[in-house]
């Protein structure tokens, strides 16, 4: 088995074969916290997407994939969660060294990823169609579900191989076959899902990997014709440009696009709780996180209170070596990103936003002096502030003082954005009526947690439209085909025509 430190060239998976690209180009990955070179990465060229298209339509067509009897796709897929969970310590040391993220993040993706795979196989056999009212006595109707075909699935950097598995793991559940495209700069643990996937017993060209250096290739997975769906996972632009290119060929769309998600805290909250899931809420994978609940509001009567013992427990929290387990706060992944950090800590403190923690780079020690770090930041800020409406994806927290519930729900909702919230409160009637009110797609009541196998996950407003993780995303994955008997004893003669 190959190992994370030891893998040093990659290919691209096409057709159930492992091969170069076609012009035979690579690019250079690196790691983001030494800035040390870990893979030559394959560099997909258009004529690879093409190819990796055909081999998905043949895959398809020919059935060897779609009318396999649901109960062997889920032994695949189960399959395929049990050699993830064989080899969890070595795909998240590669996930670290691709993405700079913690160890302890890692596996506690690893840990959701063998759970979502786990869990589409249960739902693979229990796709169900209905038995419906008969449309008049003589005719039995029903619906059956069938696969919708060839999904391009396009996955980020920020958790290149859990949202991989969100995509992977139901379109295979439900009879798909896939050309999966992660980001250029985490391509390695997609790679090892293709190598896994093979030895679990998929058939050829019912998987493909695409990996390459720019957005070129999953613009042209959008555009290509044999393509049917689009699961797309990004920034709320890239995903406004996905569905307005897919709209050309009519393909179906998923899209978990971005936010700015707000964490309110009422005065009767459990103080130390809503600090603590607060903190994890913001600063979690470094920040760059969708669903990160940045903008952190809180009720007058404790807001100094809060701010307080927030700043004071997050000068605790550990920047550094992303391999160590005592790490909380890993590398900031991209160059550009970390660029944006810093740009919107300007903007910031430009337009009167008072910075109280932070704003600065991050300096782990000599062994990291090439690797790219953010310090724990905090800003006391208005809602109308930058920082305070525009996705930063950094370890960035906003706070801002509201009154009373009615302004806490206004200012939660004052946002393009509707995929996360948390609601702090221990009034149990108060915390329900408000996570009502909310215009999020998740909401969550004294708790950080927002994401499991099994809880629908997706956004409102500009967060993006379909659902993840939820029995109801393996409709996303068919096609309703109603099916009409007819049941008479005498043949069917609208014309009157049989004699």
């Amino acid at each position: 088995m190959t190992t994370a430190s030891t893998l040093t060239k990659t290919q691209l998976l096409v057709g159930g074969e492992w091969r170069e690209a076609s012009d035979g180009g690579t690019y250079e990955d690196f790691n983001p916290a030494t800035g040390e070179k870990i893979a030559d990465v394959a560099d997909a060229t258009g004529e690879d997407v093409a190819a990796a298209v055909a081999a998905a339509r043949k895959a398809f067509d020919a059935g060897r994939w779609p009318t396999t009897a649901a109960s062997r796709r889920a032994k695949v897929v189960y399959r395929i969660a049990q050699l993830i969970a064989e080899r969890a310590g070595d795909i998240a040391l590669r996930e670290v060294r691709d993405n700079g993220k913690t160890i302890a993040t890692a596996k506690g993706e690893l840990s959701a990823i063998v759970d979502c795979f786990e869990f589409y196989a249960g739902a693979a056999t229990k796709n169900y169609g209905d038995t419906l009212p008969p449309p008049i006595p003589t005719h039995l109707a029903s619906t059956v579900r069938e696969p919708v075909g060839v999904v391009g699935a396009i996955v980020p950097w920020n958790f290149p191989l859990l949202l991989a598995s969100w995509k992977v793991a139901p379109a295979l559940a439900a009879g798909c076959t896939i050309v999966l495209k992660p980001s250029s700069v985490t391509p390695l643990t997609a790679i090892e899902l293709g190598r896994i996937a093979i030895e679990a017993g998929l058939p050829e060209g019912v998987l493909n990997v695409l990996t390459g250096a720019t957005r070129s290739i999953g613009a042209r997975l959008v555009e290509e014709p044999g393509v049917d769906k689009i699961a797309f996972t990004g920034s709320t632009a890239t995903g406004k440009s996905v569905a307005a290119a897919a709209a050309a060929t009519l393909k179906r769309v998923t899209l978990e696009l971005g936010g700015k998600s707000p964490a309110l805290v009422f005065d009767d909250a459990d103080l130390a709780a809503a600090v603590a899931g607060s903190l994890y809420g913001v600063y979690y994978n470094a920040g760059q996180c969708c669903e990160a609940r940045s903008r952190i509001l809180v009720q007058a009567g404790i807001y100094d209170r809060f701010v307080s013992l927030f700043v004071e427990k997050a000068k605790l929290l550990r920047v550094g070596d992303p391999e160590d387990p005592q790490t909380q706060i890993g590398a900031i992944t991209l160059d550009e990103q970390y660029a944006k950090i810093k740009e919107y800590c300007e903007i910031g403190v430009a337009e009167g936003a008072r910075a109280i923690l932070g704003a600065a780079p991050s300096t782990p020690g000599d062994a990291f002096a090439n690797g790219m770090f953010w310090s724990p930041t905090a800003f006391e800020a208005a809602n109308t502030h930058r920082i305070a409406r525009e996705e930063i994806f950094g370890p960035v927290a906003t706070f801002v003082r509201f009154s009373d519930e009615a302004e806490a729900i206004a200012l939660a909702n004052a946002s393009p954005y509707g995929l996360a919230a948390s609601v702090w409160s221990t009034n149990v009637a108060r915390a329900n009526r408000v996570a009502r009110a909310i215009r999020s797609g998740s909401v969550a009541i004294n708790t950080p947690y927002a994401v499991f196998p099994g809880v629908p996950f997706g956004g409102f407003k500009e967060s993006g439209y379909g659902r993840e993780l939820g029995t109801e995303t393996m409709r996303l994955y068919t096609e309703t085909k109603s099916v009409l008997t007819y049941i008479g004893e005498k043949p069917v003669d609208p014309f009157g025509v049989h004699k």
